[in-house]
């Protein structure tokens, strides 16, 4: 612990690269009491609203955009719409027990930074223990649901990624590494398993490169955001790359990592059989990733890494739909 924050204060001096617009903002955030106060936040949700605001909606809807299109590259077409709704619901339902359980375990300090000052167990709407009664709930129906309309390896799959989630991410990691999101991230590329296996009943080499590209996605994609909101991590003791390692080190790693993912996703479409589609794609979409990964590695200020971020989100989302485009078509006009 003692070298931890140790390499946090000397990791200090490299954060004053960062430009004076996003030093502004932080400062503005830095203000926000270590328990944000009801001025701060006048209107409290509702019950049901704060419950759902647990389950990170946004992050669910990540983890479906690239479980759906899993399911349409093993089924070679269309997949039964039955299954697709069965396996969507159990999934949101696996995903969301995990963040609702992530929420409880960093309460503490989730209460010191400014993006996540909103949180319903940080404005005190939900009680610490209903939270973990409802992640822990959730989760139980995800596996039973799943186990019974899908396939037990769906089920098995979806909870073992909730428990990496929660277990070695959040209580493992988080704390103590700046490799917290490279290895903690493989729970968010479970997904893509979980929709291979609910339409196979297995998992096959495919499926295996697909959690490879959101495995290589993930690092660049949240070391953006960490980049943004560095000062927060710093003032909850969080050694996320940048932090401790400083801004060129992390636009450093943001762009090796950017290179292998554009790499990974080439190998899939080969290995895939898929067509000229996702070809084209998977190459116009990568190079704009390493365009906006030498931006930011060239001028490594807020907007950039914003802008980094943002295009992360579009990049995974674009790149999987382009699967389930491509195997949907016809076989004559999908295939070289």
């Amino acid at each position: 612990m003692a070298e931890r924050h140790r390499a946090i204060r000397l990791a200090a001096p490299m954060m004053e690269q960062i430009d004076e617009h996003a030093r502004a903002a932080d400062d503005g955030h830095a203000r926000l009491t270590a328990q944000p106060s009801a001025a701060a936040h006048p209107r409290r949700r509702r019950p049901i609203v704060a419950y759902v605001a647990l389950t990170k909606p946004r992050i669910i809807e990540l983890l479906l955009v690239t479980t759906i299109p899993a399911m349409f590259v093993a089924a070679r077409g269309v997949p039964p719409l039955w299954l697709m709704v069965a396996t969507t619901l159990g999934g949101a339902a696996a995903a969301g027990s995990a963040n609702a359980i992530n929420c409880w375990v960093d309460r503490d300090i989730d209460a010191l930074m400014a993006r996540t000052a909103h949180r319903p167990l940080v404005r005190s709407e939900v009680p610490p223990r209903s939270a973990l009664r409802f992640g822990v709930g959730l989760g139980v129906v995800a596996f039973v649901w799943l186990a019974l309309t899908v396939n037990l390896l769906a089920a098995v799959l979806a909870i073992a990624a909730n428990l990496f989630y929660v277990l070695v991410y959040t209580m493992g990691l988080k704390r103590r590494t700046t490799q917290n999101i490279v290895i903690g991230g493989a729970a968010g590329c479970v997904p893509v398993l979980v929709g291979w296996a609910a339409v196979t009943g297995t998992v096959e080499l495919p499926a295996l490169l697909l959690f490879a590209i959101v495995f290589a996605w993930t690092p660049p994609h949240f070391w953006a955001l960490a980049l943004r909101y560095r000062r927060d991590y710093a003032r909850a003791g969080i050694p996320m790359m940048p932090v401790v390692m400083g801004v060129a080190a992390t636009t450093r790693q943001i762009l090796l990592y950017t290179v292998l993912l554009v790499a990974v996703s080439l190998m899939f479409g080969a290995v895939a059989e898929l067509g000229l589609l996702y070809l084209v794609s998977a190459i116009a979409l990568g190079a704009g990733y390493i365009v906006s990964s030498v931006r930011l590695r060239r001028s490594p200020d807020a907007a950039a890494a914003h802008a980094s971020f943002r295009y992360s989100i579009t990049y995974i989302a674009l790149l999987f739909a382009s699967m389930a485009v491509d195997v949907a078509l016809p076989s004559g006009a999908a295939l070289l």
